[in-house]
């Protein structure tokens, strides 16, 4: 496993964004809010966190879903995942979007996502004609059986 540090900047008056147990991949950022925000049903909604970050190069950062959320109470991140770019400097912010049937409200302070940072490669295309076969080949959604 690897270790990085990365400047962070936390105007939200939560604590910064932690581990909660030693196997997590991800760490959940709350909502920068100074008073509760309701997102209708299908209703989507801007969460700010309070965070700016600066990333070394070759890393980026991912924003999910909180679990919890999506199936209590139908909440997910529209966009996930979102990524934060290294060369990204403003504050982080969340879609979130209510997929259920009733209103959810986000409350200063909520858990409302959770933030993987992980290191990414270049691309180099190197155009052919042909590509290797393989087993599965062109086989495509589904085609390995039911569902």
């Amino acid at each position: 496993m690897d270790q990085v540090t990365i400047k962070i900047i936390n105007s939200s008056g939560n604590s910064l964004p932690a581990y909660e147990t030693t196997g997590s991949a991800g760490m959940d950022l709350r909502a920068s809010i100074d008073s509760p925000v309701v997102i209708e049903p299908l209703g989507r909604a801007i969460i700010p966190t309070g965070l700016r970050i600066a990333l070394p190069e070759g890393y980026e950062c991912q924003i999910r879903p909180r679990s919890g959320l999506a199936a209590k109470h139908g909440i997910t991140v529209l966009n996930s995942p979102g990524t934060i770019d290294a060369d990204y400097r403003g504050e982080i912010k969340v879609i979130l979007v209510n997929l259920s049937d009733t209103p959810f409200t986000v409350n200063p302070g909520e858990r409302v996502c959770q933030m993987v940072v992980a290191r990414y490669s270049r691309v180099e295309w190197q155009q052919v004609e042909i590509l290797d076969e393989t087993k599965r080949g062109s086989g495509g959604f589904g085609h390995t059986g039911i569902g």
